[in-house]
């Protein structure tokens, strides 16, 4: 199995930060948003991995790529827990590069990979989603393809008002956890959706995917939609859904990366005590 992981969008919500700083890189403590989920891949047992960037992204390979004067100066000075951590960044991983010369939406980022994917199924990550859980939502993800040999999409519930910011599936469960997909539906009017279950930036694709994205034309916001492509290839195989059993963290929307900060400062213990002081001290 191989990963992709699309990260090229500009991060227009983030700015004026974003304008010399990828959105990927922005961090969660002290760790950027991509390395958690390069992590997530490794953990789940993909070595193998493609990163989508665009002109300005280089940052991201750099921060992948050893600095082994930074690792001597560390070594020199004693500093052998840094060491350690700079060691392990993207370790257990084979990481390649592609510019997406156009932004043209998520279907028209994945198209780059298809040369990448070389006809074998590819697991989909996308680039400013964290997850958090007992074990990576993308191995959730990879035990249903391997037990269907289809394509899995996560999905999470969200209060049914907000599902128009989403695309959100139609299914039948097969248990608590696992759904057939009969559609799916591109940020529908909330009075129309057909269900509160929303994609939640986790995909694994057979290698059907690339001829579906080849022919989806554009759709919203003039961008090719992967639940496009994903809607055409239904009609063609059985598609399922898993409702993640831990959570996902959107770091590329401003409120939802503060209170996602939090979070994971909270379960360090170096931390935890300080902040839970400082809030008894601010909050009436």
């Amino acid at each position: 199995m191989k990963a992709v992981i699309p990260a090229a969008g500009f991060g227009t919500r983030f700015l004026p930060f974003t304008k010399s700083v990828p959105k990927e890189l922005i961090p969660i403590v002290d760790k950027p948003v991509i390395q958690y989920v390069v992590e997530e891949a490794v953990e789940s047992g993909i070595d193998d991995i493609l990163i989508i960037i665009s002109s300005g992204k280089e940052s991201i390979c750099q921060h992948f790529n050893p600095q082994f004067e930074l690792e001597q100066r560390l070594e020199s000075s004693g500093k052998t827990q840094l060491l350690s951590e700079l060691r392990a960044i993207g370790k257990g991983a084979r990481i390649q590069y592609v510019y997406q010369q156009e932004l043209d939406g998520l279907g028209g980022a994945l198209r780059y990979a298809k040369t990448f994917a070389a006809g074998e199924p590819v697991a989909v990550l996308l680039g400013d989603n964290v997850t958090s859980g007992e074990r990576p939502v993308l191995s959730e993800l990879l035990d249903v393809f391997r037990e269907k040999h289809a394509s899995v999409v996560a999905v999470e519930e969200v209060p049914h008002e907000k599902v128009h910011k989403y695309g959100v599936i139609d299914g039948t469960t097969a248990d608590n956890y696992v759904y057939q997909l009969r559609g799916l539906v591109e940020k529908p009017d909330p009075a129309a959706a057909p269900s509160s279950l929303v994609i939640a930036s986790r995909y694994v694709f057979t290698p059907e995917i690339f001829e579906e994205l080849d022919r989806t034309p554009r759709g919203k916001n003039n961008e090719i939609q992967v639940t496009d492509a994903m809607r055409q290839l239904l009609k063609r195989q059985e598609m399922y859904a898993v409702k993640i059993r831990g959570r996902r963290h959107d770091a590329g929307d401003k409120l939802s990366f503060l209170l996602t900060t939090l979070d994971f400062a909270l379960k360090r213990p170096e931390y935890r005590d300080a902040l839970l002081s400082f809030f008894r001290t601010r909050l009436p």
